[in-house]
């Protein structure tokens, strides 16, 4: 599990320490205050830690990992990540399982990272990032995107999310938690989303009747890529998945029920980052970790720096938080006049 991150001059994120984090994590702020560029600087680390030695992928860790930056943040030279204005070279640090992978380079890098230093051992599990954008519908876009015409458009956490939902289901016994999740998420689609050999396109099921992805709504197509990713076993009681803005496309009733699968999978092992900027998503949160007992670490951005809190002891301050409060006291007051 990741237990900490420290980032120094990483795009817009110009210093960040964040520890103690726990099963699920909340970066919260508003647009272009590095929510997303957060999730992915931890997304290519540990996809790093995961293809280092595995198989025949004969490439150092540095390889791995300039090659991993230079898909996911879609820059002509790694040194472009390094926060503008800034003298100083790009650092991170992460911890995982009590041992660390940090790495830093200046603006002047290209595709080469000289200074890494890593005694993380090579994760047998897969980690995955479920963007905002549903990617069903254009999942053979984005691989022929990538493994054709080898040119910028879907980054690296779309590409690696449209190989890994291509992977077909596994029979067998399965985690309990994760037999139970699915039926919880095939309840909460009315049906299931296949993957059709015949045709190489993904269809949604439901009482006997058939739906091209295309008519389908894009709220059930992003839920069911979970179902998915749990179908298939890409997903283990180890793995970590970062969810971008978790709300995008769905109603309030599918997000709190979303959400609640989720904390029943956080139990199991997985590790769940989110990323935010929706109070509903915060509230949410704030009472599954008052129902379960369980810490619920949340970062929010502050200006140029970030606040550290956790919502067992209450909602933090925040310009989104404030704003909704703002909105319910104004409303009480109007019904008093």
């Amino acid at each position: 599990m990741i237990g900490s991150v420290t980032l120094k001059n990483y795009g817009p994120i110009r210093s960040l320490f964040w520890e103690h984090m726990g099963q699920m994590n909340l970066v919260l702020g508003t647009n272009g205050q590095g929510k997303t560029f957060l999730l992915k600087a931890l997304y290519t680390a540990t996809r790093t830690l995961e293809e280092y030695k595995r198989g025949n992928d004969n490439r150092n860790v540095s390889d791995i990992l300039a090659d991993k930056l230079y898909w996911t943040f879609q820059v002509d030279r790694l040194g472009e990540l390094v926060t503008k204005g800034e003298a100083d070279p790009l650092s991170f640090k992460m911890n995982v399982d009590n041992r660390e992978f940090a790495y830093r380079f200046g603006k002047d890098t290209t595709k080469q990272i000289s200074i890494l230093e890593n005694a993380v051992a090579p994760r047998a599990n897969n980690s995955i990032f479920i963007p905002a954008k549903e990617v069903l519908s254009l999942h053979q876009i984005i691989l022929k995107s990538r493994e054709q015409d080898k040119v910028f458009g879907f980054d690296d956490t779309y590409y690696d999310l449209a190989r890994a939902i291509r992977q077909m289901p596994q029979r067998g016994k399965n985690y309990k938690a994760f037999s139970e999740s699915r039926k919880k998420l095939e309840n909460l689609l009315g049906g299931k989303v296949e993957f059709v050999e015949g045709n190489g396109r993904w269809q949604f099921k439901a009482h006997n009747q058939r739906y091209s992805i295309g008519a389908t709504s894009e709220g059930i197509k992003k839920i069911s890529i979970l179902d998915t990713l749990l179908s298939n076993r890409y997903l283990d009681n180890k793995s970590i998945v970062f969810i971008d803005e978790p709300e995008s496309a769905l109603h309030p009733t599918a997000i709190s029920s979303f959400l609640d699968i989720v904390a029943e999978l956080s139990k199991c092992g997985i590790q769940f980052f989110f990323a935010t900027h929706s109070y509903f998503v915060v509230k949410k949160l704030y009472l599954l970790a008052l129902e379960t007992g369980q810490s619920v670490p949340v970062i929010s951005a502050d200006g140029d720096g970030w606040n550290i809190n956790d919502l067992q002891d209450g909602l933090p301050e925040n310009p989104i938080i404030d704003e909704s409060v703002r909105l319910y006291e104004r409303e009480v007051e109007l019904s008093l006049k």
